[in-house]
């Protein structure tokens, strides 16, 4: 346990550095906002693209995967949307609500820790949940949301949706590693390394990002806040890890599964909350505190994970 904390401690000291930097002036806002763009669109779509290039395609989708992951990760959002609903929260606040409490920082802080922490087995596991939570829960918060204020759901909400799918970069960056794979076309070793010292901005850039974002969001709501990290660092990989025991999931792709599952709040609920008007305080003080007390509940996690 020791070991597995001292290990995941310079990732959060990383993050620790940018909430520094940020609480202390010398990182804006709009520097946050620059670095964050710098990382999204080019250094971790390089990571994604260099980790999808190397995976075999064929092996990469298990259904059984699959259907582990959202059906426990749907459980955390039925539950959490009728605690919200049970306290007087509308149909949409409750949605996003929900919506906060299974959908962790897999892009920002799963990718760059998971994969150094459990080896190189856990690329395609962490690459499976990151696009379940893209294409699955991102597309259901958007609908749901759309029906609530507008009683239906048109062609003209579906195509938004769609569009911001696809050209979400963490999904192209996926895609194209994985048809360059598919193709088994070679990477010229130029390009290798452009991709590969690209990529290698990612984590530090990733987790400097996080700590200075954190620093510009005020905790405010502490209360409800605080049983939406609940959620999301307790229930979520629990009713993961239940339903990949359930299901038969391969032992090693389940611990993968239940170690993302236990990361904290994403950042990109907020802005979602932020687009939609919809608990954005609550939201806001969900990531800050679930990321503060990920610190210990993730290496506890990793360490109750059976080794293969």
């Amino acid at each position: 346990m020791l070991a597995i904390f001292l290990q995941t401690l310079p990732f959060f000291a990383l993050i620790g550095t940018g909430w520094a930097a940020g609480r202390i002036g010398m990182f804006s806002e709009p520097a946050t906002a620059a670095l964050t763009r710098f990382v999204f669109y080019f250094a971790l779509s390089a990571m994604l693209f260099g980790f999808a290039a190397q995976l075999d395609i064929a092996a990469l989708f298990d259904l059984r995967f699959a259907l582990a992951y959202v059906g426990g990760s749907a459980a955390v959002w039925l539950l959490v949307a009728a605690i919200a609903r049970s306290r007087g929260a509308g149909p949409a606040e409750s949605a996003m609500l929900a919506h906060t409490g299974m959908i962790g920082n897999t892009g920002f802080l799963g990718v760059p820790m998971l994969v150094v922490l459990l080896g190189p087995a856990a690329v395609g596991p962490v690459l499976m949940v990151l696009t379940l939570d893209l294409v699955v829960f991102s597309t259901l918060i958007t609908l749901i949301v759309a029906v609530a204020r507008h009683g239906r759901i048109g062609v003209g909400m579906l195509l938004p949706v769609l569009r911001g799918i696809a050209g979400n970069p963490m999904i192209v960056a996926m895609a194209a590693g994985l048809a360059w794979s598919g193709l088994r076309l070679p990477l010229p070793e130029p390009a290798a390394q452009y991709m590969a010292l690209l990529g290698a901005a990612a984590t530090p850039g990733a987790l400097f990002a996080i700590g200075a974002s954190l620093a510009h969001r005020p905790a405010r709501r502490v209360g409800p806040a605080a049983w939406l990290s609940a959620a999301k660092l307790v229930l979520h990989p629990a009713m993961v890890a239940l339903a990949a025991w359930a299901l038969a999931v391969d032992p090693i792709a389940a611990g993968v599964m239940v170690a993302a599952a236990a990361l904290p709040v994403a950042g990109n609920v907020y802005i979602l909350a932020h687009h939609f008007q919809l608990a954005e305080q609550r939201v806001s003080a969900a990531i800050l505190i679930s990321t503060a007390i990920s610190i210990l509940t993730i290496p506890y996690v990793i360490h109750l994970i059976p080794k293969g």
